[in-house]
């Protein structure tokens, strides 16, 4: 039977040829919005079929769905139906489910002086007379015009503002550049970005008074291309149009969040004069439309390592005419300007002694400070923490499990909301390879002993049943299988890798590691007990960790909120020391050991 995914979802369902779209999802726990019992009257279960065959456009679909509808490749559900035995990809829509997945966007934040590097001025001007006959822009006379450089999309609001508003208007600049006219007390904001690989976190900021105004999360788009950097890269490789179609993506994904923040605050637009995006080395290729075919090989070498500043409308956002794009400085392949952003949220490399500062996603970032030396590296902790690979994995919507505990002889858990289960999350997912390891279900190495009664199958076939059918939301069991503790083993084993080599690289032992910060959406909601026990963290006592959340969207905020952050990201890049952990002559060894689930895994 073929297998169909629904992105940006992440739940993965065997289903038969002949079934529709709609039964697809609601087998998996796909919580598509089919009003109309999936007859076809309603239109709402609109998704898009990225890969494999289903069945034509009928009639009812030309009826319900418009020329642009078609022309976007969107298809009902309930009436596209499953043809042959090749894989299916179907994207999902946010507005074609019932159910929000979850957005992590909070994070800590350290108190910051408001001093944006975009300036705000009020002008004054001389109204004209016939016996002055100067431009508009020539008339103003405080500040002076001959200090400024001006462009004529810049310059086409000014005639209005002041002649409807007697002669002033506001003025904000970045450097010498006049960057928007605005009317007179009018507030300018900033447009601040974490661009995840899996997550894009975003945020209006007034930068009058440094005020977060506007907040949203939502999927990166680009997911339904692949769900990992290196599938997207591949993409880029293979595909003449790879880059245009994932730039496309992004661009029109951050339009979306811009608006809606914006709607938040009863903003335009284009009233944005400033926008900071951070994102991994890749992210941020992808979003500049930069080459990125060198990122895939080694020497994994960025086609530009320092801070830019791009024209924003340049790229198809739809803020001011002049506003621009600031992007911090990568360090290298792997690790990009949100490590950046997410170093000076935690104020890491000020800390004194020894502190570890971790961002787990896709991919996971970290960075030792040993005593004001920083050593940095990036592990493909691959997309298990998201769901994804996993056979029942599931990202952060209403009856994924989040947590799971060891109680009176079996697993107990929670789910998002309180809804009947349908599978499992990724800090879900870690709990319950914690738990089962705990009750002694699996081995140090990652097996499953039979004999127990919920215990099925053979060898790598084997299962644990979480929820029986009767209890979760789709009539099957949710159930955590042999090769999905495998995959959390490949996971948390790189990172641990990783770990133990900056910290061998600084002459250090794990034990003298004073505090670890933990950033992320999914670092936010994993168990720290739990991760401890299978061997992703160092046994350190609890209190030495700390969960930030979106450390990497407060650092975005950073960068808007005050320049002089933009100057600090430069320094930060010039006192790392980057690790290579692919050409690391111990990596290999250390990863192999790292993979048990013990919270000691070392030979020595």
């Amino acid at each position: 039977m073929p297998e169909v995914v629904f992105q940006p979802i992440g739940r993965r369902i065997e289903a038969r040829p002949g079934d529709t779209l709609l039964q697809a999802a609601q087998d998996a726990g796909v919580a598509l919005s089919a009003v109309c019992g999936g007859v076809g009257v309603c239109g709402d279960c609109r998704v898009r079929v990225l890969h494999g065959q289903v069945s034509p456009l009928n009639a009812v679909e030309e009826e319900r769905l418009s020329e642009t509808d078609r022309a976007a490749g969107l298809r009902l559900a309930c009436q596209a139906e499953i043809g042959g035995d090749a894989p299916i990809v179907v994207d999902v829509p946010p507005d074609s489910l019932s159910a929000a997945q979850r957005s992590q966007v909070e994070g800590e934040e350290i108190p910051l002086a408001v001093a944006p590097a975009a300036q705000t001025h009020d002008l004054i001007a001389v109204p004209p007379s016939v016996d002055d006959l100067r431009g508009d822009w020539e008339r103003v006379q405080t500040p002076p015009p001959d200090e400024w450089r001006v462009s004529g999309p810049v310059l086409a609001d000014l005639p209005g503002i002041l002649r409807g508003h007697g002669w002033r208007a506001r003025m904000v600049t970045l450097g010498r550049d006049v960057v928007r006219f605005l009317p007179p007390q009018s507030t300018p904001f900033g447009f601040a970005v974490d661009v995840g690989t899996t997550g894009l976190a975003a945020y209006l900021v007034d930068l009058l008074t440094g005020q977060t105004v506007g907040i949203a999360g939502a999927t990166n788009p680009q997911i339904a291309y692949g769900e990992d950097v290196m599938a997207r890269l591949t993409l880029c490789v293979r595909d003449p149009q790879g880059l245009d179609k994932l730039q496309k993506a992004i661009v029109g994904g951050l339009n979306d969040l811009l608006y809606e923040v914006c709607a938040q605050a009863g903003a335009s637009p284009h009233h944005v004069v400033d926008v900071v995006a951070v994102g991994n080395t890749a992210m941020h290729h992808l979003l500049l439309g930069l080459p990125v075919e060198q990122l895939g090989s080694a020497p994994y070498v960025p086609a530009v390592s320092s801070a830019l500043l791009t024209p924003a409308r340049a790229l198809g956002l739809d803020v001011a005419a002049g506003a621009m794009l600031y992007t911090p400085p990568n360090l290298a392949g792997f690790i990009g300007g949100d490590h950046m952003a997410m170093l000076l949220a935690t104020g890491t490399a000020e800390l004194p002694g020894v502190t570890l500062s971790l961002d787990i996603g896709t991919n996971t970032e970290v960075t030792l400070n040993a005593n004001g030396t920083l050593w940095s590296c990036s592990t493909a902790s691959g997309p298990a923490f998201e769901g994804a690979h996993i056979r029942d994995g599931m990202r952060a919507a209403d009856g994924a499990i989040e947590r799971l505990a060891w109680k009176d002889g079996e697993l107990v858990w929670l789910t998002i909301n309180h809804a009947r289960p349908v599978g499992l999350c990724g800090s879900g997912i870690l709990d319950a390879v914690a738990a089962l390891r705990t009750a002694g279900i699996i081995t140090e190495t990652g097996q499953m002993l039979s004999g127990h009664p919920k215990v099925r199958g053979r060898g790598h076939t084997m299962w644990y049943e979480i929820v029986p059918p009767q209890q979760s939301g789709h009539g099957r069991a949710v159930v955590i299988s042999r090769s999905d503790v495998n995959e959390v083993q490949l996971a948390k084993g790189a990172i641990r890798a990783g770990i133990k080599l900056l910290v061998e690289q600084a002459g250090l032992d794990e034990s003298a590691i004073e505090r670890v910060i933990v950033a992320g959406a999914f670092g936010n909601y994993i168990d720290l007990a739990g991760a401890v026990a299978i061997g992703m963290f160092p046994p350190l006592p609890l209190e030495r960790f700390r969960q930030v959340g979106n450390a990497a969207g407060m650092g975005a905020k950073r960068l808007l909120i005050n320049a002089h952050e933009r100057e600090r990201a430069a320094a930060l890049v010039r006192r790392l020391h980057y690790i290579e952990l692919t050409n690391h002559p111990a990596f290999t060894d250390r990863f192999s050991q790292a993979v048990m689930l013990t919270p000691v895994p070392w030979d020595e």
